[in-house]
């Protein structure tokens, strides 16, 4: 048999390579169809009908997304999910980059142990901390002993039961969750930036704030993204930190799309209506974080 033939069979055809990849891909792509493209496609389907979960449904086409949009009540819970992204976002992005550029420069015994301290809200189960913060803003609550024993006690009130207060206390527990988080991926970030940018930078005359604008913050702007990712995500989904703390009252001052989505679907019996919130807030979703990171991405250019 000639060698260039033996060869040639060897080696198969030109297109079988092409299946290999796909073949390594196609166990993990069956489990995400399964956990996740299968329940948002019917997750879609059921937003078509009105439905109670009991009886038979009936199509009403888009209906339940018109609703999404005049429903006063609904469009008041995207603005508070909104609201908590200044909290739960904004703020720990501060705070997180304030944080990690001093102890990135700044010769700090016990390091560890603080990264650990920063760090353990994000471990700790959100019903706990709902729980605890729960009694930390109660009426005899410690937030309001703190305040008499300042001075300021008549500025002490039922914090989650207030109408004008309730949200943003509610926002407080989600930085105090989330600015953990942010510090360390931004701690990691700087700790890969060279330290003879940051002595050339000392030659040439520049201050620490001057550093930190032209070295630091343009080297993070990767772990920048990802840190608002997932904090954008925590605040849009949030449901178990309102459901604990507050149940979206008073009223519906502190109601968020997750926690509508519960309310809908096994309060009323509304679960078109349910499934509509939650198809609109995964598409709410996913619009933010292509736009932060695209953003990321020109920066990283």
């Amino acid at each position: 048999m000639p060698r260039t033939a033996a060869r040639g069979r060897g080696r198969g055809r030109p297109g079988d390579s092409a299946w290999v990849p796909l073949a390594y891909l196609a166990p993990g792509f069956v489990v995400y169809a399964a956990f996740l493209l299968y329940p948002l496609g019917r997750a879609v389907h059921l937003s078509l009908f009105d439905w109670d979960g009991l009886t038979l449904a009936t199509f009403v086409g888009l209906d339940n997304y018109v609703e999404v949009i005049t429903d006063p009540k609904l469009r008041a819970a995207f603005g508070h999910a909104l609201v908590l992204i200044v909290f739960f976002a904004g703020l720990p992005t501060v705070i997180g980059l304030a944080l990690a550029a001093v102890l990135n420069r700044a010769k700090v015994r016990g390091l560890g142990f603080f990264r650990t301290v920063v760090f353990l809200p994000q471990v700790v189960a959100m019903v706990v901390v709902g729980v605890a913060w729960r009694r930390l803003y109660a009426p005899d609550g410690s937030v309001n002993d703190v305040l008499r024993a300042v001075g300021l006690g008549g500025l002490g009130r039922a914090w989650l039961g207030d109408t004008t207060m309730a949200l943003p206390a509610v926002g407080v527990v989600g930085t105090w969750v989330q600015t953990g988080l942010v510090t360390l991926l931004l701690m990691a970030g700087m700790s890969r930036v060279p330290d003879d940018l940051y002595e050339a930078a000392r030659l040439d005359g520049a201050g620490a704030v001057r550093e930190f604008f032209a070295i630091t913050l343009p080297s993070v702007r990767g772990e920048l993204a990802v840190a608002l990712t997932l904090t954008v995500i925590a605040a849009l989904k949030t449901f178990d930190l309102i459901y604990i703390t507050t149940g979206g009252g008073p009223g519906d001052r502190t109601s968020v799309p997750a926690f509508e989505v519960y309310n809908r679907a096994f309060r009323l019996g509304e679960v078109g209506s349910a499934a509509a919130v939650g198809v609109t807030l995964t598409v709410v979703i996913f619009v933010i974080n292509l736009a932060i990171a695209r953003v990321g991405e020109r920066g990283n250019r």
